[in-house]
């Protein structure tokens, strides 16, 4: 501890109360320590603070980029032959936002993406094609475009194109997230493809219609039990909203997936949603502490995030940072698919947004 200074000790200068304090910081250094009131104000914001900045891919232009990878590598030699969309602000990290992984799949007509399974959940916004299929712990279920599918954690999942052209989705992943806790594991099948044991829409019929069979669990990785939620289902819902009110200031008309047995997630750690924004809605600025993922599936959407600005059309996908004030325009309707890390912030008490319009 430094005495105070008294008539007989002069006062040190700041250069060398620095010196003092640096020398410190080396030698206790050396034994794993940091002082913690160096750091406390880059640890403890008064506001989220994210490399993760907006930015937006233009499907139009990476579609080429997905022609020329299936001349590159096959889906077989691929494993998952997939384009990561990698924030600016996050190069080298594999990253969309701090805590999500998303991509662009392509499987061509006759190919199989074999089958594995992963800690990480998974989910599939099918953007280009019909008829292609993933398998998820022996239930095939058939993709259609803007339909909206999981593959829960540690599930055995493959994918496979019995149809005549090319199909693409938009993968998202808790890959970061799964990283972070260090809990990453992962196993391939000895099969390309499942065996399937029940046929194709069975959970749809088990747990779609209200029901659930009477002795019904919970699955230990607390996913839905379905597997595909149909956009023409999705889209019906949305736009039948518009005759029961008006839109939500900051919104529009937003609905979140759901497991239909529990009402939460489809899994515990990435929320879907689908939002119509009606023909003139100008949004009020809205901000919320998860960084979100956004695929336009309808219309045209003019985004401003902050001071950055684009125009978005089907099938590009966006991403809108934690915190980051943005509004949305449009001049016909416009649908949107978007997912996001906000179950768990909400779990852990977390999750904050803002509608005031001020920010």
């Amino acid at each position: 501890m430094t005495p105070p200074a008294t008539a007989s000790t002069p006062t040190r200068s700041p250069e060398a109360i620095r010196a003092e304090r640096e020398a410190f910081y080396a030698r206790i250094g050396q034994d794993n320590l940091a002082p913690l009131w160096e750091q406390l104000h880059n640890l403890v914001t008064k506001t989220p603070t994210s490399a993760c900045v907006p930015a937006h891919w233009s499907y139009n232009q990476v579609r080429a980029y997905i022609t020329e990878a299936t001349d590159l590598i096959t889906a077989q030699e691929a494993e998952r032959r997939v384009l990561i969309l990698e924030n600016p602000g996050l190069r080298g990290k594999a990253a969309i936002t701090t805590s999500l992984y998303a991509g662009l799949q392509c499987i061509l007509p006759g190919e199989v993406a074999r089958a594995h399974r992963h800690s990480q959940s998974a989910l599939r916004l099918i953007l280009e094609g019909d008829g292609a299929y993933t398998s998820v712990n022996g239930e095939k279920t058939i993709m259609r475009r803007g339909d909206f599918v999981t593959t829960p954690s540690w599930t055995f999942h493959d994918h496979g194109n019995d149809s005549d052209k090319p199909m693409v989705w938009l993968d998202g992943l808790d890959v970061q997230l799964v990283a972070a806790l260090d809990a990453s594991f992962a196993e391939s099948s000895n099969d390309d493809q499942q065996a399937l044991q029940r046929p194709v829409g069975d959970s749809v019929l088990r747990y779609g219609n209200g029901m659930a069979p009477v002795d019904w669990t919970p699955a230990p990785n607390k996913a839905s039990p379905l597997f595909c939620y149909p956009y023409a289902r999705t889209r019906e819902s949305l736009f039948g909203m518009q005759a029961g009110g008006q839109p939500d200031p900051c919104l529009g008309y937003k609905l979140r997936y759901i497991d239909p047995l529990t009402g939460g997630a489809p899994m515990p750690t990435m929320g879907a949603y689908a939002q119509l924004l009606p023909r003139g809605m100008t949004t009020l600025p809205y901000q919320c502490s998860s960084g979100t993922v956004f695929a336009v599936l309808e219309g045209e959407v003019d985004v401003q995030v902050n001071d950055t600005r684009f125009t978005a059309v089907p099938n590009d996908v966006f991403v809108i940072p934690s915190w980051a004030a943005h509004t949305f325009s449009v001049r016909d309707d416009a649908v949107l698919f978007s997912f996001s890390d906000r179950p768990v912030q909400e779990a852990l008490a977390l999750y904050r947004e803002n509608r005031s319009g001020r920010v």
